[in-house]
Formats: C-alpha cells, sequence, structure tokens
C-alpha cells in the first residue's frame, strides 16, 4: 500500500489543481484510506486494506493519505470523520464511505463500484 503525498495524489489519482470536475488519472481503480496515526478505527481498517491490496494485486491500487500530514487533500475531498475511504472506479464518479467498514462490505463495494466486471465468490 502507497502513501500518497499531495504531489502524487495529482499523479495518480486527480489533479484537482488543474480541473474543476473529476478525472481520474489512476491505471487501475483505487480505494484511498484517509487516515490518521492516532485513530483507533484506522488501526482496525489497515490491516483489512493491506489483505485487499494483496487479494486484488493487479486489479485495484489502494492508497492512504494520513490527514495530519496533508491537510490540503483532506480539505479537498471535505473529510471530516476518519476513517474515509474513497472509492475511484477508472470511469464514473468516485464514491465515499465513512467509517471501519468490515472486509466483507468493501469487498461488495470493490465489486459494486470499482470492477462490477469482476464477479466475486
Amino acid at each position: 500500500m502507497e502513501h500518497l503525498t499531495k504531489e502524487t495524489f495529482l499523479e495518480k489519482v486527480f489533479n484537482f489543481e488543474k480541473n474543476q470536475d473529476w478525472k481520474f488519472e489512476g491505471e487501475l481503480p483505487c480505494i484511498i484510506d484517509f487516515y490518521a496515526d492516532w485513530c483507533q478505527p484506522c488501526k482496525i481498517v489497515s490491516p483489512i486494506l493491506e489483505e485487499l491490496s494483496k487479494e486484488y494485486d493487479g486489479k485495484i491500487n489502494v492508497y492512504k493519505v494520513n490527514t495530519e500530514t496533508e491537510t490540503e487533500l483532506a480539505a479537498a475531498f471535505g473529510i471530516r470523520s476518519i476513517p474515509s475511504l474513497l472509492f475511484c472506479p477508472k470511469d464514473g464518479k468516485p464514491q465515499m464511505a465513512m467509517g471501519a467498514l468490515p472486509k466483507e462490505q468493501l469487498k461488495q463495494a470493490i465489486s459494486e463500484v470499482l470492477i462490477p466486471e469482476v464477479q466475486t465468490v
């Protein structure tokens, strides 16, 4: 799982300085975990996302954004509570999910939002 700075976010996800409207820059659909080190629920979600990044290797990317150090990114997406997970499909608008979601719910979101053509068993 890669930690994104504002610079890498603009390259790999969405260049909000150049574009008003959402335009996904990435090669693969992705999940972005907006978190902070002090956040207890974030610590619960982190290993689940680690597992998912391995399970869906080559199909999706999983990124992390530390809201403490990347305040501008957090503000750009109106992050008020953490963890907040941003699901970014290759086409279409991103969708935000809030809170520490269980693995099954995350897998469901991946299959519905990120890779609908891939059926999960």
